[in-house]
């Protein structure tokens, strides 16, 4: 049950949707209004481009299969999509980290490669805990977070136990990508694609972070 799941589960899954929403402000704002952190909409877009079958048609393609291959990333590295202290969560967001930096890079030097990067990023994060103890966890866009509060609240309305503890994981993972978004317009404000270093920075700073909770529980055992 997800009831019964360690506490600091909010504040991980909150963290890494406010590096999502970060990163997907700035893309939104920054890589010619081309969003990174899910899928849905750039799949429409390739849709409805096939006909003209352009330079954005290959683009678009790209954005697609480098969140594809960032989520083949994860899967290489982390045995299984559930929650488990000691898989390899930190390698994980090392590469995370250092693909924003390349994408960093290449953006600031003008090539659109970058946009690719930032994509496989989000990729990787949205297939590294995608459930916890059963429910379908997003980190990097909220459908399926709207979604399931939706059907949680109809089901409590129709008279069945509500589950406030996957309630707030939600609820959680929702702030945390908004409050990410309202963070990236305010760096890209400032400091237009080197705004992508604060998210460089915060999966950096998460894997050490786990690696560190990881060392204490095994001093401790």
């Amino acid at each position: 049950m997800i009831s019964k799941l360690p506490r600091w589960v909010e504040s991980g899954a909150f963290l890494l949707a406010l590096l999502a929403g970060t990163v997907n402000a700035v893309g939104l704002l920054g890589f010619s209004h081309q969003a990174v952190s899910h899928i849905s909409g750039t799949v429409t877009l390739l849709g409805t481009s096939l006909e003209a079958f352009n330079q954005q048609t290959g683009h678009l393609f790209f954005i697609l299969m480098s969140f594809l291959l960032g989520a083949t990333l994860s899967g290489v590295f982390i045995e299984s999509t559930a929650l488990k202290l000691g898989r390899r969560y930190g390698v994980a967001l090392c590469i995370e980290s250092l693909l924003l930096l390349l994408a960093y890079w290449l953006l600031k030097n003008d090539f659109q490669s970058g946009q690719y990067l930032a994509s496989a990023a989000c990729g990787l994060q949205n297939a590294m805990l995608t459930t916890f103890s059963g429910a379908v966890v997003r980190t990097t866009h909220m459908t399926g977070i709207i979604t399931d509060l939706g059907l949680m609240i109809g089901a409590k309305l129709r008279g069945e136990k509500f589950d406030y503890r996957k309630a707030k994981l939600f609820l959680f993972i929702f702030v945390g990508f908004l409050s990410g978004g309202i963070i990236g317009a305010k760096l890209y404000s400032h400091y237009q694609i080197a705004a992508l270093l604060g998210p460089v920075m915060l999966s950096a700073l998460l894997a050490v972070t786990y690696w560190g909770f990881i060392s204490t529980r095994q001093i401790h055992k």
